[in-house]
């Protein structure tokens, strides 16, 4: 972030505070490194800290800064960033393509203020926390041949066909749940089923990906908008550019334009998105077709692009 934003304060102060914190109690230990390191940080900014690190008081323990609730809810947070991300790379989907929603399925229930972190880690528009997840999964059907067979006789074949056919896996749960069995018709035959009648196994769903241990359970929704899949594209093209700053040695506050040649699509998506994208890469300007400054062909989500940024 280019602006000293109030997140931004915190990070270097914590920064700083653990740097100071380190080199004090590391200094017997390496004493050469960690004068250099106090000389550096500490020094620099504050001619009336001690002469020397190795003149400052050792470090002690501060109880009050300690808070157990946080550092718990922190460790929640990880491991639900830890399942998330397992469950985009078993579902093919890149970091930077947002994604609609996660469900979460945990003993504890995070605030909004830990749901934000996970939501900005993990790239997701919503994250809620459900008790029951089973809605979001898939789930084929066999007949239990030793409760089915004498019950039915010649109508295990058609019944085996009906639960393989089956389309709303998660409706038939439902149905299971509340009435206790199964009911439909085979051959002109009733046919009801109990949980015992039934081999159950979970099915690899096509709109969801789960990932989960003992204790937590994520489920990432695989559907993408047409306004999610755009908006991947503008933050791969955001990289990218960002990418080539670095690699035509601009200073981070050079602003620059931003030229794009050799694909429609991407260009109409820039500029459908004009100042998100100048106001992240500091362009000033964007010129399609033509191309000048440094320059390189990229291949985006499988759409190839020529980009060039110049001062």
């Amino acid at each position: 972030n280019s602006e000293l934003t109030e997140d931004k304060i915190a990070a270097y102060m914590t920064l700083y505070t653990a740097l100071t914190t380190i080199v004090k109690a590391a200094s017997p230990m390496v004493p050469f490194i960690t004068e250099n390191i106090y000389q550096n940080i500490v020094r620099k900014v504050d001619q009336s800290a001690p002469e020397s690190v190795h003149l400052c008081d050792f470090p002690t323990v501060n109880e009050a800064w300690i808070d157990t609730e946080l550092e718990q809810s922190m460790e929640e947070v990880l491991k639900i960033k830890t399942l998330g991300g397992a469950a985009r790379n078993a579902a093919n989907i890149k970091n930077r393509q947002p994604v609609a929603n996660l469900y979460i399925k945990a003993d504890k229930q995070l605030s909004s203020f830990f749901t934000d972190i996970i939501r900005d880690e993990l790239n997701i528009k919503n994250v809620a926390f459900k008790d029951d997840i089973s809605e979001f999964s898939a789930y084929s059907f066999k007949p239990q041949l030793k409760t089915v067979g004498p019950k039915y006789g010649k109508l295990v074949g058609a019944i085996r066909t009906y639960l393989a056919e089956i389309t709303d896996s998660r409706a038939v749960m439902q149905e299971l749940a509340e009435k206790g069995s199964l009911t439909f018709t085979v051959q002109d035959t009733e046919v009801s089923l109990t949980k015992d009648d039934l081999l159950i196994e979970a099915a690899e769903s096509t709109d969801y990906q789960t990932e989960g241990d003992d204790k937590v359970t994520v489920v990432l929704d695989k559907q993408l908008t047409p306004e999610l899949i755009e908006e991947g594209y503008v933050r791969e093209i955001i990289s990218k550019v960002q990418s080539m700053r670095k690699e035509a040695d601009f200073a981070v506050t050079d602003h620059i334009t931003l030229y794009m040649d050799n694909n429609d699509k991407l260009a109409e998506i820039v500029v459908r998105n004009d100042e998100k994208v100048m106001t992240a890469v500091l362009a000033d300007h964007i010129i399609m077709g033509e191309m000048k400054g440094f320059t390189r062909e990229w291949n985006i989500n499988g759409e190839t692009v020529t980009i060039g940024v110049a001062r």
